[in-house]
């Protein structure tokens, strides 16, 4: 699988903007961060993180929709269980996908990430597909931006541990970074 970025878009992935961006205070990316996501949690499919991420997710379609009303994040991308891609933010763009955050020192993290979703959580193993994609992504992306590297690709944990643990124990770091080469 081959990915191209081009004015900071995933060629041939579906876009959906986001209104929940804004510019990056700086011109920077210098950290790819990893995350999961599944709406309601544990299920798939359905569209609901779309939704979300648009702030347009009904309350009143799950229990869970009514505790999360009103928040507003999105992710640069997000990489369902079968391998499709939809783009939310460019790139170049800040989206809101980690909170309070953390990395080396330097918070905020946001303001210099880019943010990945993948379709899961974290004690459900990653699908095949869903890995093909994401190593083809992050190939394009360091090859696109010159300040990201295998040591600046971290998990949602470890930007903002004991608040999030995603992507989990499920996700295979060491097959992901060996692909990477």
């Amino acid at each position: 699988m081959t990915v191209e970025i081009e004015q900071h878009r995933i060629q041939g992935a579906h876009f959906l903007p986001s209104p929940n961006c804004n510019a990056r205070p700086e011109d920077e990316i210098s950290l790819l961060v990893i995350h999961n996501i599944s709406l309601p949690p544990g299920q798939f499919g359905g569209g609901h993180i779309a939704e979300l991420f648009t702030n347009r997710l009904d309350p009143n379609g799950h229990p869970f929709f009514a505790e999360i009303e009103g928040l507003e994040v999105s992710a640069h991308l997000l990489i369902e269980r079968d391998g499709r891609m939809t783009q939310f933010v460019p790139f170049d763009r800040r989206a809101w996908h980690a909170g309070r955050s953390c990395f080396r020192e330097r918070e905020a993290c946001n303001d210099f990430s880019i943010g990945i979703e993948l379709e899961g959580t974290d004690d459900c193993p990653y699908t095949d597909a869903q890995y093909e994609c994401l190593i083809a992504v992050t190939q394009a992306l360091l090859t696109t931006y010159p300040q990201l590297g295998p040591e600046t690709i971290t998990g949602h944990s470890d930007i903002a541990p004991g608040r999030k643990t995603d992507p989990g124990p499920a996700f295979d770091w060491a097959r992901f970074l060996a692909a990477l080469g």
